[in-house]
């Protein structure tokens, strides 16, 4: 049956406004999930083919798959690396705009999503801007330092450099409870950072080194990107704090502020385009009516509601992870 029928047949109700008349649509629909390309807006003129990528990174980053209300939604990790392989084998493609709403995530999914735009960058050779708009902190920062312009909205929120490693420890707790736990290990710190035992000195300073090497790497992206800031001037920025765009700017976190058109008139520029339609990558039933669409690329939820970021995703007492992530965003 599936291969007889490449499309099915969804069932759509709309109501009448005014009339209270019920209509039934029947609307074909692709059964594959292959990534589609819809174009949000293009210049005038006949026969214009030269596209602009505006690819959307939001939400938590986690080399993981999403969890949402009624799915279980994408891998931001994966989906990044399906839409950079498409583009990279599409030459149409003159430029390469990534609209960053993010508060970070995990160190490696932070750093894989950083050195896959890089390569973008490296085999298509082509003008990539990023534009921050909401949020592009800590991991998002990362992210944007892959571009050769960061861009931020004039209200956005960024910064927040460095690591964070959550641990938690209930055995004061279970001590009050008379609840007595006991790993066994082939190595005294097989069971660091259990929660189920008081953090001692020596496991700190391990996580604590650990922490730093992380800490080090980020500093090393945010030098290869800022090359105005100098070591110094960088380190005095990477304490944890997050900024405004304005403040980002004045410290030379980022290129200049702006919008979208912003970063696509930009683009447009660099790639020494004079007419171009600005595209977008999104799954089969994800209907894009222009770039500022509410529902992300990916056809998950909004980047930033409830269902899909909690508290117990990052602080998972069973599995302690290291973080870039401004979590002051995410517990509000």
């Amino acid at each position: 049956m599936r291969n007889r029928l490449p499309m099915v047949l969804m069932l759509g109700m709309f109501l009448a406004a005014g009339c209270g008349n019920t209509g039934w649509v029947l609307k074909p629909v692709a059964l594959g999930e292959a990534l589609k390309e819809a174009v949000v807006s293009r210049d005038p003129g006949w026969f214009v083919t030269d596209k602009i990528l505006v690819l959307d990174v939001d939400g938590l980053l986690f080399n993981e798959r999403r969890k949402g209300l009624f799915s279980s939604g994408e891998n931001p990790v994966s989906l990044l690396v399906e839409k950079l392989d498409k583009a990279q084998q599409d030459e149409q493609i003159k430029a390469l705009v990534i609209r960053i709403n993010s508060p970070g995530g995990g160190v490696t999914a932070s750093n894989i999503m950083y050195e896959r735009i890089r390569r973008f960058r490296m085999v298509r050779n082509i003008p990539v801007i990023a534009i921050i708009e909401d949020i592009g902190a800590s991991g998002g920062y990362y992210i944007a330092c892959a571009a050769e312009t960061i861009i931020a909205h004039p209200t956005s929120v960024t910064g927040s450099i460095g690591t964070i490693v959550q641990t938690i420890s209930v055995s004061g707790t279970m001590k009050l409870l008379r609840i007595d736990a006991k790993a066994v290990t082939s190595g005294p710190r097989k069971d660091m950072a259990s929660p189920f035992k008081p953090l001692d000195p020596e496991d700190l300073a391990i996580l604590q080194g650990m922490v730093d090497e992380y800490y080090l790497g980020f500093l090393r992206v945010v030098a290869g990107s800022r090359s105005n800031l100098d070591p110094e001037q960088i380190k005095k920025l990477s304490d944890g704090r997050v900024f405004t765009g304005t403040q980002a700017k004045a410290n030379g976190l980022v290129d200049q502020i702006g919008f979208l058109w912003d970063a696509i008139a930009l683009a447009k520029r660099r790639a020494d385009l004079t007419r171009a339609k600005v595209i977008i990558y999104h799954r089969p039933l994800g209907y894009r009516t222009n770039v500022y669409s509410a529902a992300p690329t990916g056809g998950s939820a909004p980047q930033f509601s409830l269902i899909n970021i909690s508290p117990e995703e990052i602080l998972s007492p069973l599995s302690p992870k290291f973080l870039y992530l401004w979590t002051g965003h995410t517990y509000r």
